[in-house]
Formats: structure tokens, C-alpha cells, sequence
């Protein structure tokens, strides 16, 4: 009997970390290995690094993805890692702070798979790419096929963050020169505790 594919999503001791959504055949606590979010949980979650530290002591043969989240281990410190943690943690915390209001462009009733939208786009405004205000719970349609539903993005964010905020952000993105912008390690670290922070208080008050 062939294995059916199945979501990527948490059970077990991943439970609480956020997976991807996407269909795949191999997965352990639910989280795809093709995919890279049961990498992400081994690397980023104290449970799993409990887990990767123990197989690394005890396996004489890691197995393949292990073997991988080892040597991503080793390089934590490389920028696109940095980056993408960064990511994970401001995304998951915008899911989570949105969750259950609508999207902010169209006002589509929330549902599990939206996106974290950027108001002014990131790959433009580095410097607003991990601003909590910046950033809101947004349809897939919107924000992928709309390409961020801008106009409408703008009318509405002012009610969902207040007018003050949304001036703020609108300033940043006005003086944001990128030829002067660069990520600093150390930076990229704070932003991911901060992130995380702030998920573990929204999850205490749930």
C-alpha cells in the first residue's frame, strides 16, 4: 500500500510550531521533511534541538535530514539563515496576532492559510520588511494575485493599527534609501527573540 501524501502540519512534541500546509509524503511530528519545516523545527524550537543534540551523540548513521540540520547548525550564522529565522518568527507572530480578523485589503472573512501581507513592500523597504505595522493577515488572492492589494491595503490599515502608526510607516518607507541598508547579524537575532517573545505572550493569553 502506497503512503498517502498528508498536510505539514504539527502533532506531538512539534505541536505549537507552525507548519507549512503543503502535501508531502514524508513527515515526522507532521512536519514535511521535503518541504525544510521539520529542519526549521529542529533548528529553532528547544524541543527540537533537545532532539537534533541527542541524535547527533547517539546515531551512528544520521539519517539524511538530520545529517542536513546538523550542517545548517554549523552555519547558523550565515545571513539567509538569519534572515529566514527572522522571517518565521515576525510571520508567525502577524498570523497569530490577526488571527480571526479579516483580510486587510478585501475583507475576506479570516481563514487559516493567510498570508502576512506587507503594506509597503519588502523587498523594497528592507528596512520595514520585519515592522509589526507594516504587516497584516492578508488573503492568498491579494496578496499573491493582487499584488498586495496596495490601494485597498491603504485604506483600511490605518483603522487596523491606527492612523499614527500607519504615518510612521509611511515616513520609514519615504527616507528608506537601500543603498545604505544592511542587515547586521546580531540584529536579525534580536528581531527573532523579539518575535518569539511576543508569541509565547500572545499564546499565555489565549
Amino acid at each position: 500500500m502506497e503512503p498517502k501524501q498528508k498536510q505539514c502540519k504539527s502533532i506531538g512534541k512539534a505541536r505549537g510550531f507552525e507548519g507549512c500546509g503543503k502535501l508531502t509524503f514524508q513527515r515526522t511530528y507532521g512536519l514535511g521533511h521535503s518541504c525544510g519545516c521539520y529542519s526549521k523545527w529542529l533548528l529553532n524550537t528547544p524541543e527540537g534541538k533537545e532532539k537534533l543534540d541527542k541524535s547527533i551523540l547517539h546515531a551512528t548513521k544520521p539519517r539524511r535530514e538530520l545529517n542536513q540540520a546538523f550542517e545548517d547548525k554549523k552555519d547558523k550564522n550565515k545571513l539567509s539563515l538569519l534572515l529566514q529565522g527572522a522571517k518565521i518568527a515576525c510571520h508567525t507572530y502577524v498570523r497569530l496576532r490577526d488571527k480571526g480578523k479579516p483580510c486587510i485589503s478585501c475583507g475576506k472573512p479570516h481563514e487559516p492559510g493567510f498570508h502576512a501581507g506587507h503594506y509597503k513592500k519588502a523587498e523594497i523597504y528592507s528596512n520595514l520588511r520585519f515592522n509589526e505595522f507594516n504587516i497584516s493577515g492578508q488573503c492568498e488572492r491579494c496578496n499573491l494575485f493582487l499584488d498586495g492589494n496596495v490601494q485597498a491595503y491603504s485604506e483600511r490599515i490605518g483603522d487596523r493599527i491606527g492612523k499614527d502608526n500607519k504615518e510612521v510607516v509611511e515616513r520609514m518607507a519615504k527616507a528608506f534609501k537601500t543603498e545604505s541598508f544592511k542587515w547586521d547579524r546580531e540584529e536579525l537575532k534580536k528581531i527573532k527573540k523579539y518575535y518569539q517573545d511576543k508569541i509565547k505572550q500572545l499564546k499565555t493569553k489565549q
